[in-house]
């Protein structure tokens, strides 16, 4: 049986989920049931991003210990996704003890083997704390982040641990051209392979001194970047360092939003490459929800819950919304008119007359006739033979052999009936294995 293993961006810990989160989860998942239809071995995997300086500012600003902020988080960011129906197998937290040594782990991996990729610098720059991220001057505009331009940019001059990110240009640029790394759509391929080319800065992977994160290994003094520290997150979840986390790893699809492909196609790749691990297959890079234009998020504030979405006709209406209507490649808007006018003309109209005149024909016991014929007397199908063998259809019908699945393949014994496959999340703090968000 194929693997299949997927997983979505983890959320930071400052603030409710958005629509944006939930266009992602609700696209990750589709991808996840298909793939289990198929007969794949599927773990898909979601969760939270907890170490930030954001969450020590939100925390601080409900008068809560961190570690209270994001067991909080954690239940409301869980409670909707279960709302949602999304069927992730695993939910992982970046404070978990798993985590934790996944990361120690991979350090000490790097240090082991490249020494030299790992060394003390001073940095000075200018950091926004909604992408928890140091910003070059291509990436700010009017003396602002360009993904949050309501944040006021912060000064920043001390001394970290850096990774030598420059020496893993060529490397990552020639799998991303070869296919080996595949990046997705190609619109976001392009943007990656103009980074690359114009060549890369090492980047500071430790903070000095912030309260709330995981220590450096052998410097108390300093916590891991956050960043560095998340995306880790992958391969912790496969039970790195210890045996057998070879059996997910590596990850068959990273679902991820266009803003954060710096990180996942470009730095993520670097580290496994100077750990000597094997890098993602696919990282696919999906676009914004808007709102008259603008993206929507946690630090602009949102003009719409997700909470007023799911309630306005349903967690089954919102979902076929936003991948009718927003996609999985472009930017797209909701309005609450675009979601009425969808919700009428397809779900209510097409589709909900559709069942209606299923059942009710279900209901009367008699099939009504087709080109004007009717159906066969006794109330075989036509389809029947006389000990009711199934016979290969007429091509009039434009059937394929009868007694095969849509997809032309047999269901295995024991696979997987089709089907929503809702899987309960349960208490966000216990990790839900499926082999074993």
């Amino acid at each position: 049986m194929p693997k299949f293993y997927l997983t979505t961006a983890i959320d930071y810990s400052n603030g409710d989920p958005h629509l944006g989160h939930a266009l992602e989860k609700i696209g990750a998942d589709c991808i996840a049931r298909y793939h289990r239809l198929r007969g794949d071995d599927v773990h898909f995997l979601m969760g939270m991003d907890e170490h930030s300086q954001s969450v020590i500012q939100a925390a601080a600003g409900g008068g809560v210990t961190p570690q209270a902020w994001v067991d909080r988080m954690a239940a409301t960011f869980a409670d909707h996704w279960r709302r949602l129906e999304c069927s992730h197998d695993d939910w992982i937290r970046t404070t978990e003890p798993r985590h934790i040594r996944g990361v120690v782990a991979l350090l000490e991996r790097i240090q082991q083997r490249r020494p030299d990729d790992l060394f003390v610098a001073e940095y000075e720059g200018l950091y926004c704390t909604g992408c928890e991220e140091f910003k070059t001057p291509a990436q700010i505009a009017n003396g602002h982040c360009i993904e949050h331009p309501t944040l006021t940019l912060v000064p920043v001059k001390e001394e970290n641990h850096f990774f030598r990110l420059s020496a893993y240009r060529d490397a990552v640029l020639e799998r991303i051209r070869s296919g080996a790394l595949r990046v997705e759509p190609e619109i976001r391929r392009n943007e990656v392979l103009r980074l690359l080319e114009a060549g890369l800065q090492d980047v500071s992977i430790s903070r000095q001194r912030l309260p709330w994160g995981i220590p450096f290994p052998g410097d108390p003094e300093q916590t891991v970047y956050v960043w560095f520290d998340a995306l880790i997150n992958y391969l912790s979840a496969t039970g790195f360092p210890e045996p057998g986390y070879e059996r997910l790893w590596p990850a068959d699809l990273h679902v991820v939003g266009k803003g954060i492909t710096r990180f996942h196609c470009v730095i993520w790749p670097a580290m496994l490459l100077a750990a000597g691990l094997e890098l993602p297959r696919l990282v696919w890079a999906h676009g914004y929800v808007q709102w008259e234009g603008a993206k929507m998020s946690k630090t602009a504030g949102t003009a719409v819950s997700l909470d007023a979405a799911v309630e306005r006709w349903g967690a089954d209406a919102l979902r076929y919304f936003l991948l009718r209507e927003v996609g999985f490649t472009n930017d797209g808007d909701f309005t609450w008119e675009r979601f009425d006018t969808r919700y009428a003309a397809d779900l209510a109209n097409t589709f909900g007359n559709l069942v209606s005149r299923a059942l009710t024909t279900r209901a009367s016991g008699r099939v009504p006739a087709r080109h004007g014929r009717e159906p066969p007397r006794g109330g075989r199908r036509a389809m029947d033979g006389p000990r009711g063998a199934r016979q290969p259809l007429r091509r009039g019908d434009r059937a394929v052999e009868a007694g095969e699945s849509g997809s032309g393949r047999r269901a295995r014994p024991g696979a997987r009936e089709p089907g929503p496959h809702r899987r309960p999340v349960g208490d966000p703090r216990r990790t839900v294995h499926s082999r074993d968000s």
